[in-house]
């Protein structure tokens, strides 16, 4: 059921940048739409609580107790930074004045762009992985947060592929400007 909570968190998501970014732009109501993505982070405290009640009721936690957790850290670290981009393409297709033209980055601009990125994702993960040990003191009982520590091999997977696999591999290659 925990595992369904995280699929809707995340299209609610979606629809609520949706509505807020149409109720900004196409109904001309800024401020509503404003309104409206303040929002997001009202899915976050959801289901922050449905797995904290969860494990209160006396749950074993299983691989959604932890995927929630990772699915907290990557939104608190990551969710303001795609609104706000979002919010910047949106207003560029509606907006007649003041268009922002980005020019697409390479060489060593795009490899600490792709730095950046990993660190934010090191951030995301630190953040889960203080949920996780929350989780397993709270509940207090290790047979039934085996699941919970099995996600710190993840998170640490997770980070090792992510960093060989772009900054690492645009440090040694960096990213080619194509129109050359």
């Amino acid at each position: 059921m925990l595992f369904w909570l995280i699929v809707g968190c995340e299209i609610g998501f979606w629809i609520l940048l949706f509505l807020g970014l149409f109720t900004r732009y196409v109904l001309k109501s800024p401020r509503f739409g404003k309104a409206v993505l303040l929002f997001v982070p009202l899915l976050d405290l959801i289901l922050l609580c449905a797995t904290t009640i969860d494990l209160h009721n006396g749950a074993t936690a299983e691989f959604a107790h932890g995927l929630a957790a990772v699915y907290l850290g990557f939104t608190l670290v990551y969710a303001s930074g795609l609104i706000k981009w979002a919010d910047q393409y949106v207003a560029n297709k509606f907006s007649t004045v003041d268009k922002v033209v980005e020019s697409p980055i390479f060489g060593w601009d795009y490899t600490i762009y792709e730095w950046k990125q990993w660190l934010k994702g090191v951030g995301a993960c630190a953040i889960a992985a203080v949920l996780l040990l929350l989780a397993i003191y709270y509940v207090n009982e290790p047979e039934r947060t085996k699941a919970l520590h099995d996600w710190f091999y993840s998170i640490f997977w997770i980070l090792v592929t992510w960093l060989v696999c772009w900054p690492l591999w645009y440090t040694l290659f960096p990213k080619k400007n194509a129109n050359h």
